[in-house]
Parts: structure tokens; sequence; C-alpha cells
């Protein structure tokens, strides 16, 4: 793993006389120490002392050998957790009726996390310095339960429910993959089938494979370091995780150590890094990349401490030999390939089978399959006694810094950040002109809080000229005043990379924009955080870090010229699906309404914000007034003309929108009718809420009351988004659906300027007037003229509609 490492001579005489060196070199259960492994543990050893980090010698390889023994015991639990719904610490065998009637678990993977995440926890005793973690494969998450179990690293809950000791034990068997569920509905026992809120030390879910990957080397601060436990099968086939190197910056960076656990196994066949050429192609391909590899035997936790503790040296070198000017940027990342077999230490090892379920069959009914589970158990069983003399090793010294549970990423609480001067403006512009100046200020007035833009598009087409000056793309090599080695943009053709880069950024300010079409190339990632931050929330240890908005631009409505690809509003019709209290769908009509929602986003915890606005100059709607209004309430009045009867409420969500409700209500007022404009900024506001955190964020009463007074029934709503997406959701507003009518996108398109494609979804202002004739039972020729009226239905010329 290292030059300088000590021959065979030197070990067999370091043996002779440091006893406790030759009896961890025995092995334990599953565990065999190759000659590699032991040459580098014997250098570990000699510098953790010259460090002065431990005593001397023996008590670092006594380490060693608990380490050997909590990985067994590990191992032992983990495959108990997939078939036992009990556990004997005694090591007896287990009888039918002791197993589960439908086992299940991602077991090889989990197997696998084991000698790792033990590893993890023992470099930490070793060094007295608490690293945080992640890890990408989300299934394996009985690895880190059972570890955290063995070395009371748990949450509270989980403590008073999973005690070290046979009961204890048993109850977490017991509940893995038991489905229980509470009286209200919810997750019954504080255990999940991934990594979730109740996961001591965990951060991601890890549920949709890949994005560990594209966002370790974006999460750590400087002074911090964290371990990244990655899958092969996502490194293999996740395009932007291999661009780390050239994102990286000692100057604004932690130290991220990427530990890729190559079993070689996806789920029903071999990955590619499962032969021995296509691993050697990787570390090539690793090298071209600007990653240092460093191979090590995978099945030995011991290898995985030296591994992680040599590449923390050559991090650390590496840096050093930036500041002294023999390196540049891209600099080597060292990047750890843990090479085993999938499911290391159980029956069917190497298998496919190895994924879920390694037995031939079910032990609670099939004798064989019982008689291979006892046997293969039987080889992990760790006396009880051993167990707590290793158990109590890895605990000493705990005292003195924080538990694994604890690591910094997981209190993340920067400070509220200092918010600039609102300059509100009263000519036409574009929206994003709003965003653009106050980013920038808020950047500038928050130096100790790292600013990420993700960028997948053209910054300076979308609006954001002043970002892209200020903040400039990061590169290794510039070309121009808008790149800089030490640039806050993080540019790339891959949506899925750069939402990442701001998602990993949780000490920092972020920014995302993009074509709203490809945003949807951004939805499982932002997914993935929504629900880790509500179960934290659920929880009780609500996520701390600061709101950010993901800009939807370049939106549907903008992008007629582009084809059909360029128009498509599922972005925000998925992300209103998602927990109110987590994310709000805003659609700022003007400048000024979205600067005005600038300050409450920013200074939000745990909560994102998806902003469609258009990037192309618009008229201001709201003065400040309004637009604070607006920004508090979601929905404001805009604008009415009473009568005896009653009004037809107008209601648009969308800056097109409201211009095309604007132009239909100038007919209706023609006609004598009665009509209330009203602009709906926020739809999410006015749902239905699902939850008690969820009302707590909706509009009450009395707000949607004033808005949309019961007693005027008839209403038009003219939407951004798909019409059926926007009547589902806002039920409570629309009342019942023959007084009402909901136009939207309808999936037309093509090469169209903005009023055809507006015509071409029937949802310009003369379809409004077709919908507010019907409810108003008045005749359309009241409200279009003839020629118009053939227009609309397909027999004239629709340009007099534009």
């Amino acid at each position: 793993m290292s030059q300088l490492l000590p021959s065979s001579s030197e070990l067999a005489e370091h043996a002779r006389v440091e006893p406790s060196f030759a009896d961890w070199q025995q092995g334990y259960g599953p565990f065999e120490h190759s000659p590699q492994t032991c040459a580098a543990v014997y250098r570990l050893a000699h510098q953790l002392v010259q460090a002065g980090l431990q005593p001397d010698l023996a008590s670092i390889y006594r380490h060693f050998q608990a380490l050997d023994r909590l990985s067994a015991a590990g191992l032992w639990l983990v495959v108990h957790m997939t078939y036992a719904q009990r556990v004997r610490v005694d090591g007896q065998p287990l009888q039918h009726d002791d197993f589960k009637v439908a086992p299940e678990g991602h077991t090889g993977g989990a197997l696998n996390m084991v000698p790792g995440y033990a590893a993890y926890l023992a470099l930490n005793g070793l060094t007295g310095t608490t690293r945080s973690w992640l890890m990408g494969q989300g299934h394996c998450v009985a690895a880190i339960e059972a570890l955290n179990l063995l070395t009371a690293n748990q949450h509270p809950e989980q403590a008073e429910r999973y005690s070290c000791d046979e009961q204890g034990m048993s109850r977490l068997v017991a509940d893995f993959y038991s489905y229980t569920q509470a009286a209200d509905g919810s997750v019954g026992v504080p255990l999940g089938s991934h990594v979730n809120a109740h996961t001591a030390g965990g951060i991601s879910e890890g549920g949709y494979l890949g994005f560990a990957e594209l966002q370790y080397a974006h999460m750590p601060l400087p002074g911090e370091t964290l371990v990244a436990f990655l899958s092969d099968g996502a490194a293999e086939e996740q395009r932007g995780s291999d661009w780390m190197p050239r994102w990286w910056r000692a100057e604004d960076c932690g130290i991220a150590l990427p530990l890729m656990i190559a079993n070689g196994r996806r789920i029903e066949q071999r990955t590619e890094l499962g032969t021995r050429e296509g691993l050697e192609g990787f570390r090539q391909h690793l090298r071209l990349c600007g990653f240092d590899p460093i191979s090590f035997d995978g099945r030995d936790p011991a290898a995985f401490v030296c591994a992680l503790w040599e590449m923390e040296l050559r991090m650390a070198h590496r840096v050093q030999e930036l500041q002294s000017g023999i390196l540049h940027y891209p600099l080597p990342i060292p990047y750890g390939i843990a090479e085993t077999e999938k499911g290391f230490g159980f029956y069917g090892a190497g298998s496919n089978a190895a994924h879920n379920l390694p037995l031939p069959g079910n032990p609670h009914v099939d004798a064989q399959a019982r008689g291979l589970f006892n046997q293969h158990a039987a080889a992990l069983w760790v006396e009880p006694v051993e167990l707590e003399r290793a158990r109590a090793l890895f605990a000493s010294g705990r005292s003195e810094r924080p538990l694994e549970r604890d690591h910094t990423l997981t209190v993340r609480h920067p400070p509220l950040p200092h918010l600039p001067t609102l300059h509100y403006r009263a000519e036409p512009c574009s929206p994003m002109e709003a965003l653009d100046r106050f980013f920038v200020e808020l950047v500038q007035a928050n130096p100790q809080l790292r600013p990420r833009v993700g960028n997948p598009d053209e910054l300076a087409s979308n609006r954001l000229g002043g970002v892209l000056k200020a903040l400039k793309h990061r590169v290794c090599e510039p070309e121009s005043e808008m790149e800089a080695l030490d640039g806050a943009i993080i540019t790339a053709l891959n949506e899925e990379a750069v939402v990442s880069a701001c998602l990993a950024n949780q000490g920092g300010l972020n920014l995302v924009a993009s074509y709203e079409a490809f945003c949807v190339k951004m939805l499982g990632a932002v997914r993935q955080t929504l629900i880790f931050a509500r179960q934290q929330k659920e929880a009780g240890r609500p996520a701390g870090w600061l709101g950010w908005p993901l800009v939807a631009t370049s939106h549907t409505w903008e992008n007629g010229k582009n084809q059909q690809s360029h128009q498509d509003t599922t972005f925000c019709e998925a992300l209103l699906g998602e927990m109110g209290d987590m994310l709000r769908l805003l659609f700022p009509a003007d400048h000024n309404s979205l600067l005005a929602l600038l300050p409450s986003i920013y200074q939000s915890r745990g909560r994102l914000a998806c902003l469609v606005v258009p990037k192309r100059e618009r008229p201001v709607q709201f003065d400040r007034s309004q637009a604070e209004q607006l920004a508090r309430d979601g929905a404001i009045v805009l604008d009415e003309q009473m009568a005896a009867e009653e009004p037809l409420l107008l209601v648009a969500t969308g800056s097109y929108q409201l211009a095309e409700m604007r132009r239909a209500a100038v007919r209706l007022s023609g006609a004598g009718c009665a009509w209330r404009l009203i602009y709906l900024q926020e739809p999410g506001r006015f749902r239905a809420p699902r939850d008690r955190f969820e009302e707590a964020v909706v509009a009450d009463e009395a707000v949607r009351d004033a808005l949309f007074p019961p007693q005027y029934t008839r209403r038009v709503l003219l939407t951004h988004m798909r019409a059926e997406v926007a009547r589902g959701y806002l039920w409570p507003i629309l009342g019942e659906a023959r007084n009402n009518r909901v136009l939207g996108y309808r999936n037309q398109g093509g090469t169209l300027h903005e009023a055809g494609l507006l015509f071409a979804n029937r949802a310009n202002w003369a379809c409004v007037l077709e919908a507010s004739a019907q409810l108003l039972n008045v005749p359309l020729g009241d409200l279009l003229t003839e020629h118009e009226r053939a227009a609309l239905v397909g027999k004239d010329d629709p340009a007099c509609l534009y």
C-alpha cells in the first residue's frame, strides 16, 4: 500500500518482541491478515506512536485485535437481521421458530460494509478524531445499525430500544424489515431498510445510488474530514463522480476520502469492476481523472484502517506540495478501492444470491438452510467476554471527542446570513435580475459562508451575469476572466452533478439555475435530500442547513423556439407533491415579487424553494408593499370589477398567465361582467394539509377566505403547470367542478413563439374568455369577435389571438 514497508523478516522479528502483534497476526473468524496488511499495520502503529496519538505499540495491536472481534460480531448480527427474529449470545444454534417467516435484507452489501465501517470507528479511536462518514449504499444500513449497537453509538430512541444484550439485539433483528406500523400509520420502530434519521451519524438515505458519488467532495469544509463509502456499480455508471479532482480546492474544501467497496456485483449480475481487467481499467481511468487509486484487501478491517490512514497522509502531503509550488490543481486525490467479494463472511459469498438472501432456502421451514445458517453464523460468533473487552476498548477515550453519531456533518447549523438591501424597481426588466444582484450582495455580506452555484446551462443567457462575473466558473486552468481556480460556480452539462454540489454544501450559501425542462434530471437528488430532512424533523432533530432556491428559468412558456423537449412543466409539478414544509413552490411574476421572496428563502433552515421564473423582460406587476404581502400570504387580489352579481374569480399562476388574465379581464369589463383577479404565487399554501407539519405552513382559513370568498363560487384558474395537476392539488380553493375551469399546459408544442405556444395549449386570454362564458352563462359573442371565435375553434388564422 505504500513504500518503506517492513520486510517479512522484520515482521517476524517484530512479532517475537511484540506478542500482541503476533496475536493479531493470527486473524480471527473469517479475517485473515495478508503480509501486505501486516506490514501496513506495523507502519501505521509506529506512525501513531511517533505522532503521540497512542502511548505504545501494544495498545495499538490490542485495538486491532478488538477490531477483528467487533467486525466478526457485526457480521454475525447482520445475518441475524436478515434471517432471524432473535439471537442467542451463548452461540447455541437457532431453531426453526427463531427464524423469520419472511426473511429480507440487502445482506451481501451490508456484510461488505461491516469491515469498512468498523475500521472507520477504529481509526477515530486510534487517532482521537471523529471524522464524518457517508454511505452511498443506503440499503446496507444493517452494517451501520449493528455496529452502532455494539459500540453504543446510538441516538436516544435507539439506545432505549436496542441495548447491547440478548434482549436488545433480539429486538433489533426482529424489528429489521418487520414492517411494524404505529397507530397513526407511521413506521413503528426506529429502524428502516435504508439509512434514515434514526441511524446514528446518517446524513443521506442513499436510496438513489450514485448521488453520494456526486456529493461527497462538496460536503466537508476546511478542517473537516469525510470518509465516503461508495458503490462500485454506481461509480461505474454515474458520470460526474470522476470529476471530483477538478472541483476540490484546499482553500475552501475539507478532506474527502472516497472509498469504493469493489465487491464485483450488482443485484443480478457482475459489474465490469468484478473482472481483473475491468478493475485495472477503472484504476487507469481514475488516474486519468486526477485520482490516486489505492487498492487493498476489502475483506480485512485492518486493511481499511491502514488505507484510510494512508489516504489522509497522502492528501496532507499533496497539499504541502501545492503550497510549496511543486504541485498544481487538480491534485491527485487518494481513492481507496476495497477489493472483496459480495457477501464476504457468510454462505453464498460471491454469488448473485448474496445480494439479498444468500441461503438456498428459508431457515424457518427449510432444515438444510437452517443448518447452513447455524454453521456459518457459528464461525462469526464472538464469546461474550471477548466481545465485551472489545467494546470497552472501542469506548475508551470517547469522552474526549464527539461520538460518531454527532460527527460534524450531522450537526451543520451555520449562522443566519446577513441580508443585503432590497432594491425594488418600477420599470420593466427581467425578474432574474433581482436574484442576480441579491445573491452577489448576499455572498459579499457573508464571507464566512461558502458559496456554491450549480450551473448546467448558460448563466449569462439566464440573466445571472452578475453572479458569473463575481463568482466565476471553477476550473483548473482559467481561460477567461469568467473562470478562476477558486471560482464558486460548478458548471457541467449534468444537472445531477451540479445540483449535488449545492445539496452537499450544507455549511454555506447556494443557488441552482437551469432551464425548466432540464430540471427534471435533478429530481431524484433533490427528493432524497427532502426526504431525509423531513425524517430528521419528525425525529426531533431538524436539519440546520440554510435554505436556497432551485431556479427553473428559461421556462416552458419562453421556450417555444426550442421545440417540445424544452417545454416541460414536470419539475414544478413533481415538487408540488413533496411536503410543503420542506419545499416551497413559487411563481414570482416580476422583479419585485421575486425579490421579496429571497430573504425568507435564505433565512429558512432545512427547506428548499423551487422558483419558476421568466428570464425575459416583464412588466412590473407589484409594488413593494404588494410584493411583500404576496411573499407573506402566497396570493393577492390584484384588481377587481364588482357589480351586483357575484364576481367571477380569475386566478393566475405564472407571469405569462397573469398577462393573459389581465387581457381577458379587459374584455370582461367591456361586457359588464364582474370579476376579481387573484395572483396565486405559492399554490402549495392553499392545498389540503397532509399532516401536522404541513398544516403549520398552509394559509390559515381567514387568509384563504379573504382571497377566495366561499360565496364566490365561479372560478377560472390559468396555471403555468398542467391543468390536471393544479386541479388535483388546489381543490380546496376551486370549489365544485361544475363551477370551475382550469387551463394550463397540455403537452402541445413545437417551434412556436410565446403566443402560439399559449394558444396551442388552449391557455391564452381567449381560452380564458371561453371558459368564463361557460361559467357566466353568457354568449361567447359578448366577449369575442366573430373573427376571434372562428380562430378559437380552428376555422381561421389564430394570429388575431396573439
